[in-house]
């Protein structure tokens, strides 16, 4: 859900400050991109060398860095997907809540567009305070979240509420506010990408030349926008990032047949974007076939269908097809889109530069059961799965 979020961790003054090494360590592990932003007082309590190893980036202090060079807190405000304040101290949500600004964090909370999302941290005659708490109603009335303190030993001795919530807590917070946000928050979709590789012996196989980057491009896609992932991958050397994907690794025709139909009746939607062998060796040798004759003849007999059989248990899942040709490329999509009762069927062609197998481009063309065709420029497939998903999104059953 945090894959590839850019998010700006402003740290202020407070004890709690020393959690902010875990927290930044947690975000880059989810995948998100992570400035940290600073006030002074802050680095009393935690270097922004420790910082600025962790996140990969540059902690900013000052409006102007050690070399007089100006951060520009407007265009940081700008990057961000996310503006996290932890820990947020009562002098700072004092400001913050009325508008006063006289360091970097605060201009930039000021500059924000995105959303800001806090982690009060204080003592507990602090945090029970009228003005404290006026303060925080005060800064959930601007649209600004809060995750609340937790309860725990606290610096001065006592024991209360007023603990900055822990690292993990605050991570679990910001992947549910992005879940609830997102288009497709709570739909279950599921992807099958890659080849299958069928086996002739213990060594050799018939296979094909696809890398499985488009399907996924496509799973990573919908991650990002709130989907709950199942991506079923053949023999792919890909790695995929977002560890919120759920990746059920397949080898044979058959193998990626019985996972599709299994997930497929618990999905929204289903994308097969695999390169799924038609043939496979009606008998496998099960030692190394040796080469003696002159000629060696395989009897070869079809697989599942997998688009086929997903079609006919299709119910109010919306299903989508991918069609690989070398010619009469949207006849024959809007052939097999009919054929196999699919919602939407993306084409694309074999023989074109820059399509098909193995690279880092593709040009699509999507048609969809109301006969609309609608023809996309060459991209990178990072950008064809965009368009891919943008197209669900705003299809109507």
């Amino acid at each position: 859900m945090l894959f590839q979020k850019k998010i700006i961790l402003g740290v202020t003054g407070g004890i709690a400050a020393y959690k902010c090494a875990h927290l930044v360590r947690l975000l880059i592990k989810e995948g998100a991109e992570v400035k940290v932003v600073m006030t002074k007082s802050a680095s009393e309590f935690v270097t922004p060398q420790t910082l600025s190893v962790l996140s990969k980036n540059e902690v900013v202090i000052d409006f102007f860095d050690s070399n007089n060079n100006w951060n520009n807190h407007v265009h940081l405000a700008e990057w961000a997907d996310i503006l996290l304040v932890a820990p947020l101290t009562a002098n700072t949500l004092a400001k913050m809540a009325n508008g006063i600004c006289d360091n970097v964090l605060l201009a930039t909370y000021l500059s924000a567009k995105t959303k800001t999302i806090v982690a009060p941290a204080m003592d507990l005659d602090m945090y029970q305070h009228a003005s404290t708490k006026q303060n925080l109603d005060k800064l959930k009335s601007f649209g600004n979240l809060v995750v609340p303190a937790e309860s725990g030993e606290l610096a001065s001795g006592l024991s209360g509420e007023g603990r900055m919530a822990e690292p993990e807590n605050i991570v679990t917070f910001l992947k549910n506010y992005l879940q609830l946000s997102l288009p497709f928050a709570g739909k279950k979709v599921l992807v099958n990408a890659g080849p299958t590789y069928e086996a002739i012996d213990p060594v050799r196989f018939i296979g094909n030349r696809s890398s499985g980057k488009m399907g996924i491009a496509i799973a990573e896609t919908f991650a990002k926008q709130g989907a709950n992932v199942i991506l079923v991958l053949g023999p792919s050397s890909q790695i995929v990032a977002d560890k919120s994907i759920k990746v059920i690794h397949v080898e044979s025709s058959g193998e990626m047949y019985t996972a599709s139909v299994e997930h497929f009746k618990d999905c929204d939607i289903a994308v097969c974007s695999a390169a799924v062998a038609d043939y496979r060796p009606k008998e496998v040798s099960v030692s190394k076939i040796k080469k003696k004759e002159e000629h060696l003849n395989l009897e070869l007999i079809k697989t599942n269908d997998i688009l086929a059989e997903l079609g006919k248990m299709k119910a109010r899942q919306l299903l989508v097809g991918f069609a690989l040709e070398t010619n009469d490329i949207e006849i024959y999509a809007a052939k097999k889109l009919k054929e196999k009762n699919l919602d939407i069927i993306v084409a694309n062609s074999a023989t074109e530069k820059g399509s098909g197998f193995a690279g880092d481009t593709n040009k699509v063309t999507i048609i969809d059961k109301h006969n609309k065709i609608t023809n996309f420029e060459l991209k990178n497939k990072q950008e064809v799965a965009q368009d891919i998903v943008n197209y669900i999104l705003e299809f109507k059953q």
